[in-house]
Protein backbone atom coordinates (compact mmCIF):
# COMPACT_ATOMS: atom_id res chain seq x y z
CA UNK A 1 0.00 0.00 0.00
CA UNK A 2 1.21 3.48 -0.85
CA UNK A 3 2.02 5.61 2.21
CA UNK A 4 1.51 9.23 1.24
CA UNK A 5 3.75 11.89 2.73
CA UNK A 6 1.51 14.98 2.98
CA UNK A 7 2.72 18.09 1.20
CA UNK A 8 -0.53 20.07 1.37
CA UNK A 9 -3.47 20.61 3.70
CA UNK A 10 -5.93 18.67 1.54
CA UNK A 11 -6.10 15.14 0.12
CA UNK A 12 -8.05 14.05 -2.98
CA UNK A 13 -8.40 10.49 -4.28
CA UNK A 14 -9.79 9.96 -7.78
CA UNK A 15 -11.02 6.80 -9.47
CA UNK A 16 -10.06 6.29 -13.12
CA UNK A 17 -12.27 4.07 -15.32
CA UNK A 18 -15.68 5.67 -15.77
CA UNK A 19 -14.60 8.60 -13.65
CA UNK A 20 -11.58 10.25 -15.29
CA UNK A 21 -11.92 8.38 -18.61
CA UNK A 22 -15.00 7.18 -20.48
CA UNK A 23 -13.51 3.69 -20.70
CA UNK A 24 -15.99 1.59 -18.72
CA UNK A 25 -18.22 0.73 -21.68
CA UNK A 26 -15.46 -0.19 -24.12
CA UNK A 27 -13.49 -2.20 -21.57
CA UNK A 28 -16.46 -4.16 -20.29
CA UNK A 29 -18.30 -4.72 -23.56
CA UNK A 30 -15.31 -5.31 -25.85
CA UNK A 31 -12.70 -6.81 -23.51
CA UNK A 32 -14.17 -8.26 -20.32
CA UNK A 33 -17.46 -9.77 -21.48
CA UNK A 34 -16.19 -11.59 -24.61
CA UNK A 35 -13.43 -13.21 -22.57
CA UNK A 36 -15.84 -14.18 -19.81
CA UNK A 37 -18.09 -15.91 -22.35
CA UNK A 38 -15.12 -17.66 -23.96
CA UNK A 39 -13.18 -18.81 -20.88
CA UNK A 40 -16.20 -19.84 -18.83
CA UNK A 41 -17.98 -21.72 -21.62
CA UNK A 42 -21.03 -19.49 -21.84
CA UNK A 43 -21.37 -19.46 -25.63
CA UNK A 44 -24.71 -21.25 -25.55
CA UNK A 45 -26.19 -18.67 -23.19
CA UNK A 46 -24.15 -15.69 -24.32
CA UNK A 47 -27.19 -13.39 -24.48
CA UNK A 48 -27.89 -13.89 -20.79
CA UNK A 49 -24.24 -13.92 -19.75
CA UNK A 50 -23.67 -10.62 -21.55
CA UNK A 51 -26.66 -9.06 -19.81
CA UNK A 52 -25.38 -10.25 -16.44
CA UNK A 53 -21.86 -8.97 -17.10
CA UNK A 54 -23.07 -5.55 -18.14
CA UNK A 55 -25.47 -5.31 -15.22
CA UNK A 56 -22.79 -6.16 -12.65
CA UNK A 57 -20.03 -3.99 -14.06
CA UNK A 58 -21.89 -1.03 -15.52
CA UNK A 59 -25.50 -0.69 -14.46
CA UNK A 60 -25.80 -1.81 -10.84
CA UNK A 61 -24.65 -1.06 -7.33
CA UNK A 62 -21.69 -3.37 -8.05
CA UNK A 63 -20.35 -1.04 -10.75
CA UNK A 64 -16.60 -0.60 -10.47
CA UNK A 65 -15.82 -3.52 -8.17
CA UNK A 66 -12.68 -5.60 -8.61
CA UNK A 67 -12.78 -7.99 -11.58
CA UNK A 68 -12.57 -11.18 -9.50
CA UNK A 69 -15.58 -10.59 -7.20
CA UNK A 70 -17.36 -9.25 -10.28
CA UNK A 71 -16.73 -12.53 -12.10
CA UNK A 72 -18.30 -14.49 -9.24
CA UNK A 73 -21.35 -12.23 -9.27
CA UNK A 74 -21.69 -12.47 -13.07
CA UNK A 75 -21.57 -16.27 -12.99
CA UNK A 76 -24.07 -16.44 -10.13
CA UNK A 77 -26.56 -14.14 -11.89
CA UNK A 78 -26.22 -16.07 -15.15
CA UNK A 79 -26.55 -19.45 -13.44
CA UNK A 80 -29.76 -18.42 -11.68
CA UNK A 81 -31.66 -17.40 -14.80
CA UNK A 82 -34.56 -19.72 -15.74
CA UNK A 83 -33.67 -19.35 -19.42
CA UNK A 84 -30.17 -20.68 -18.72
CA UNK A 85 -31.45 -23.60 -16.67
CA UNK A 86 -33.99 -24.42 -19.37
CA UNK A 87 -31.12 -24.85 -21.83
CA UNK A 88 -29.48 -27.40 -19.58
CA UNK A 89 -26.63 -25.14 -18.50
CA UNK A 90 -25.29 -25.75 -15.04
CA UNK A 91 -22.74 -23.05 -14.24
CA UNK A 92 -20.47 -23.76 -11.31
CA UNK A 93 -18.82 -20.86 -9.53
CA UNK A 94 -15.39 -22.15 -8.49
CA UNK A 95 -15.19 -22.53 -4.73
CA UNK A 96 -11.43 -22.05 -4.81
CA UNK A 97 -11.93 -18.65 -6.45
CA UNK A 98 -14.41 -17.56 -3.78
CA UNK A 99 -12.06 -18.72 -1.02
CA UNK A 100 -9.09 -16.89 -2.56
CA UNK A 101 -11.14 -13.68 -2.87
CA UNK A 102 -12.17 -13.96 0.77
CA UNK A 103 -8.61 -14.19 2.11
CA UNK A 104 -6.55 -12.16 -0.37
CA UNK A 105 -6.08 -8.43 0.34
CA UNK A 106 -4.55 -7.47 -3.02
CA UNK A 107 -6.83 -8.92 -5.67
CA UNK A 108 -4.64 -8.65 -8.72
CA UNK A 109 -2.73 -10.85 -11.13
CA UNK A 110 0.52 -10.91 -9.10
CA UNK A 111 -1.29 -12.37 -6.09
CA UNK A 112 -3.22 -14.80 -8.30
CA UNK A 113 -0.04 -15.98 -10.02
CA UNK A 114 1.48 -16.73 -6.64
CA UNK A 115 -1.64 -18.63 -5.58
CA UNK A 116 -1.68 -20.68 -8.78
CA UNK A 117 1.99 -21.57 -8.34
CA UNK A 118 1.30 -22.60 -4.75
CA UNK A 119 -1.87 -24.65 -5.31
CA UNK A 120 -1.91 -25.62 -9.00
CA UNK A 121 -5.69 -25.30 -8.71
CA UNK A 122 -7.25 -25.71 -12.21
CA UNK A 123 -10.03 -23.20 -11.63
CA UNK A 124 -7.58 -20.58 -10.45
CA UNK A 125 -5.41 -21.33 -13.48
CA UNK A 126 -8.39 -20.67 -15.74
CA UNK A 127 -9.18 -17.49 -13.82
CA UNK A 128 -5.62 -16.30 -14.36
CA UNK A 129 -5.77 -17.08 -18.09
CA UNK A 130 -9.06 -15.14 -18.28
CA UNK A 131 -7.59 -12.17 -16.42
CA UNK A 132 -4.43 -12.06 -18.52
CA UNK A 133 -6.50 -12.26 -21.71
CA UNK A 134 -8.54 -9.28 -20.55
CA UNK A 135 -5.39 -7.25 -19.96
CA UNK A 136 -4.13 -8.14 -23.42
CA UNK A 137 -7.46 -7.15 -24.98
CA UNK A 138 -7.52 -3.84 -23.10
CA UNK A 139 -4.00 -3.02 -24.25
CA UNK A 140 -4.96 -3.67 -27.89
CA UNK A 141 -8.41 -2.07 -27.80
CA UNK A 142 -8.42 0.84 -25.38
CA UNK A 143 -6.55 3.89 -26.55
CA UNK A 144 -7.44 7.35 -27.75
CA UNK A 145 -10.11 7.77 -25.06
CA UNK A 146 -9.63 11.27 -23.65
CA UNK A 147 -10.61 12.39 -20.15
CA UNK A 148 -14.09 13.78 -19.65
CA UNK A 149 -14.52 17.53 -20.17
CA UNK A 150 -13.52 19.55 -17.08
CA UNK A 151 -11.28 16.76 -15.73
CA UNK A 152 -8.03 18.43 -16.77
CA UNK A 153 -9.29 21.82 -15.61
CA UNK A 154 -10.22 20.33 -12.23
CA UNK A 155 -6.84 18.64 -11.84
CA UNK A 156 -5.11 21.92 -12.62
CA UNK A 157 -7.26 23.66 -10.01
CA UNK A 158 -6.11 21.16 -7.37
CA UNK A 159 -2.44 21.84 -7.94
CA UNK A 160 -0.64 23.48 -5.02
CA UNK A 161 -3.62 22.92 -2.70
CA UNK A 162 -4.10 19.15 -2.44
CA UNK A 163 -2.15 15.91 -2.50
CA UNK A 164 -3.80 13.87 -5.25
CA UNK A 165 -3.82 10.09 -5.75
CA UNK A 166 -5.38 7.95 -8.45
CA UNK A 167 -7.31 5.34 -6.45
CA UNK A 168 -8.47 2.50 -8.70
CA UNK A 169 -9.22 -1.23 -8.93
CA UNK A 170 -7.67 -1.34 -12.41
CA UNK A 171 -4.22 -2.96 -12.88
CA UNK A 172 -1.42 -0.44 -12.54
CA UNK A 173 0.02 -1.15 -15.97
CA UNK A 174 -3.20 -0.04 -17.69
CA UNK A 175 -3.65 2.97 -15.41
CA UNK A 176 -0.14 4.29 -16.00
CA UNK A 177 -0.48 3.78 -19.75
CA UNK A 178 -3.79 5.64 -19.93
CA UNK A 179 -2.80 8.52 -17.65
CA UNK A 180 0.48 9.01 -19.50
CA UNK A 181 -1.20 8.83 -22.90
CA UNK A 182 -3.22 11.93 -22.04
CA UNK A 183 -0.48 13.63 -20.01
CA UNK A 184 -2.43 13.49 -16.74
CA UNK A 185 0.13 11.55 -14.70
CA UNK A 186 1.93 14.75 -13.72
CA UNK A 187 -1.13 15.94 -11.80
CA UNK A 188 -1.04 13.10 -9.24
CA UNK A 189 1.48 12.07 -6.61
CA UNK A 190 0.96 8.37 -7.26
CA UNK A 191 -1.17 6.08 -9.41
CA UNK A 192 -2.51 3.33 -7.16
CA UNK A 193 -4.19 0.37 -8.83
CA UNK A 194 -5.32 -3.05 -7.65
CA UNK A 195 -1.78 -4.17 -6.82
CA UNK A 196 -1.71 -1.59 -4.01
CA UNK A 197 -4.74 -3.12 -2.30
CA UNK A 198 -8.38 -2.12 -2.18
CA UNK A 199 -9.60 1.44 -2.53
CA UNK A 200 -10.39 1.30 1.18
CA UNK A 201 -6.76 0.37 1.86
CA UNK A 202 -5.40 3.23 -0.23
CA UNK A 203 -7.74 5.76 1.39
CA UNK A 204 -6.20 5.08 4.79
CA UNK A 205 -3.91 7.95 3.73
CA UNK A 206 -6.73 10.25 4.85
CA UNK A 207 -5.64 9.76 8.48
CA UNK A 208 -2.82 12.24 7.81
CA UNK A 209 -5.27 15.10 7.23
CA UNK A 210 -7.65 17.28 9.22
CA UNK A 211 -11.29 16.08 9.23
CA UNK A 212 -13.21 17.20 6.11
CA UNK A 213 -9.91 17.87 4.33
CA UNK A 214 -10.05 14.55 2.43
CA UNK A 215 -12.20 13.84 -0.62
CA UNK A 216 -12.82 10.84 -2.89
CA UNK A 217 -14.16 11.34 -6.42
CA UNK A 218 -15.78 8.25 -7.92
CA UNK A 219 -18.52 6.87 -10.11
CA UNK A 220 -19.50 3.76 -8.17
CA UNK A 221 -21.09 2.89 -4.81
CA UNK A 222 -17.92 1.03 -3.87
CA UNK A 223 -16.00 4.30 -4.10
CA UNK A 224 -18.44 5.87 -1.65
CA UNK A 225 -18.17 2.91 0.75
CA UNK A 226 -14.38 3.12 0.68
CA UNK A 227 -14.59 6.83 1.46
CA UNK A 228 -17.02 6.28 4.33
CA UNK A 229 -14.67 3.76 5.92
CA UNK A 230 -12.22 6.59 6.64
CA UNK A 231 -14.62 9.53 7.05
CA UNK A 232 -13.59 10.86 3.66
CA UNK A 233 -15.96 13.19 1.83
CA UNK A 234 -17.35 11.93 -1.48
CA UNK A 235 -18.11 13.63 -4.76
CA UNK A 236 -20.02 11.38 -7.20
CA UNK A 237 -19.54 11.29 -10.94
CA UNK A 238 -22.98 10.15 -12.03
CA UNK A 239 -22.94 7.30 -14.60
CA UNK A 240 -24.39 8.62 -17.84
CA UNK A 241 -24.06 12.23 -16.72
CA UNK A 242 -20.29 12.42 -16.31
CA UNK A 243 -19.80 15.66 -18.21
CA UNK A 244 -22.34 17.54 -16.09
CA UNK A 245 -20.87 16.04 -12.92
CA UNK A 246 -17.36 17.23 -13.76
CA UNK A 247 -18.57 20.65 -14.82
CA UNK A 248 -20.37 21.05 -11.50
CA UNK A 249 -17.31 19.86 -9.62
CA UNK A 250 -15.06 22.35 -11.42
CA UNK A 251 -17.46 25.26 -11.04
CA UNK A 252 -18.61 24.71 -7.44
CA UNK A 253 -17.76 21.37 -5.82
CA UNK A 254 -14.01 21.81 -5.57
CA UNK A 255 -14.38 25.35 -4.22
CA UNK A 256 -16.79 24.12 -1.55
CA UNK A 257 -14.31 21.42 -0.56
CA UNK A 258 -11.49 23.90 -0.19
CA UNK A 259 -13.58 26.51 1.68
CA UNK A 260 -15.13 24.02 4.10
CA UNK A 261 -18.75 24.06 2.91
CA UNK A 262 -18.81 20.69 1.13
CA UNK A 263 -19.80 18.48 4.09
CA UNK A 264 -23.42 18.37 5.18
CA UNK A 265 -26.31 19.52 3.01
CA UNK A 266 -24.30 19.90 -0.19
CA UNK A 267 -22.81 16.39 -0.08
CA UNK A 268 -26.13 14.87 1.00
CA UNK A 269 -27.91 16.34 -2.00
CA UNK A 270 -25.23 14.92 -4.29
CA UNK A 271 -25.54 11.47 -2.71
CA UNK A 272 -29.33 11.40 -3.01
CA UNK A 273 -29.02 12.19 -6.70
CA UNK A 274 -26.25 9.60 -7.17
CA UNK A 275 -28.23 6.82 -5.49
CA UNK A 276 -30.95 7.11 -8.12
CA UNK A 277 -28.64 6.12 -10.96
CA UNK A 278 -27.80 2.48 -10.14
CA UNK A 279 -30.30 -0.23 -9.11
CA UNK A 280 -29.77 -3.19 -6.80
CA UNK A 281 -31.76 -5.74 -8.82
CA UNK A 282 -31.35 -6.51 -12.52
CA UNK A 283 -34.06 -5.55 -15.01
CA UNK A 284 -34.79 -9.14 -16.03
CA UNK A 285 -36.28 -9.89 -12.60
CA UNK A 286 -39.16 -7.53 -13.33
CA UNK A 287 -39.74 -8.53 -16.94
Amino acid sequence: MYDLKPQHDFFIGIDSDGCIFDTMEIKQKECFTPNTIFYWGLQGVSKYAREACEFVNLYSQSRGINRFPALVEELEWTASRPEVLARGYRIEVPQSLKEWIAREKKLGNPALIAEVERTQDPDLKKTLEWSLAINEAVEKMVFGVPPFPFVRESLEKMQGKADVLCVSATPNEALIREWKEHHLDGYVTEICGQEYGTKKDILTNAVHYTPNHSLMIGDAPGDYKAACAHNVLFYPINPGAEEKSWERFFEEGLDKFFNGTFAGEYQQALLEEFNGYLPVNPPWLSR
